[in-house]
């Protein structure tokens, strides 16, 4: 019997400007950007696929605008919504005050542009989270999988497995070094596969991959075309609807993509 996942918000939305603290590059075409500031406090992040609204200063002036407040929540015009995206929090530290999101370098864009050129003291808007769907560990065996993008809610998910929790992940990137370390205390297997070109190869790792026995929650995360061909392979194997988050997080050719 599938376990019960939870969905908990939505939160109030409030809109912070941060500060970067520290870059760091993991890899070639990831950058890791640490922000700090004391709007962080109350930030709420419960599960490692959340996402927030991630606020860039006007590329022309540098300056960062945030939306006016109103009695629903932020008022976002269509200058600003120009300058939103979104990102997983892949860490927060409350103690630290410290936000940390990676950013995968793809050579356009404002939010590659920003990240490329940041430095501390760069600054940056996030809004959010919204609120979470936060998957229970009781589960016995946890499937990740996806591209560049959902690194971060792969990565976060498998540091915050327990010990004795058992995961598969594969993960695509370029080549292989665009691969970076994996943390777990999970038994954990983890696969790296190199797209073809431009061609993603996520689909057909999926299809050879076996599904564990038992209660199996399966993430998977990336671009548009290839997400919707794993929704529908997951279908034909029927894999449960409630045991699945299956996300695109960004269209080929298509700007500000998220579902």
């Amino acid at each position: 019997m599938t376990r019960q996942i939870v969905r908990r918000g939505p939160h109030p939305v409030r809109v912070r400007s941060l500060r970067v603290k520290r870059v760091i590059d993991l890899t070639r075409r990831c950058r890791r950007i640490v922000l700090e500031g004391p709007d962080l406090e109350g930030f709420l992040s419960e599960a490692p696929d959340d996402h927030v609204k991630v606020l860039f200063p006007d590329p022309e002036t540098g300056e960062l605008v945030l939306p006016t407040p109103e009695p629903s929540g932020p008022g976002f015009d269509d200058a600003v919504r120009a300058r939103m995206r979104d990102f997983t929090p892949r860490a927060f530290d409350a103690a630290a005050r410290e936000l940390t999101l990676d950013f995968a370098l793809h050579g356009s864009g404002i939010a590659n542009a920003w990240a490329t050129s940041a430095v501390p003291g760069s600054v940056l808007g996030v809004g959010g989270p919204r609120g979470s769907m936060v998957v229970p560990y009781t589960f016995d065996w946890f499937v990740l999988a996806g591209d560049e993008t959902a690194l971060p809610a792969i990565a976060r998910r498998l540091e915050e497995l327990p010990a004795g929790a058992r995961a598969i992940a594969i993960v695509e990137v370029e080549a292989a070094q665009d691969e970076q370390p994996l943390r777990t205390r999970a038994d954990a297997h983890i696969t790296w596969v190199h797209r073809r070109g431009t061609a993603s190869v996520l689909e057909g790792a999926l299809r050879s991959l076996e599904l564990p026995p038992g209660d199996v929650f399966v993430f998977v995360a990336g671009e548009s075309a290839a997400i919707r061909a794993i929704r529908g392979h997951l279908a034909e194997r029927g894999h449960p609807r409630d045991a699945q988050r299956v996300s695109a997080y960004w269209k080929q050719g298509v700007s500000a993509f998220h579902e």
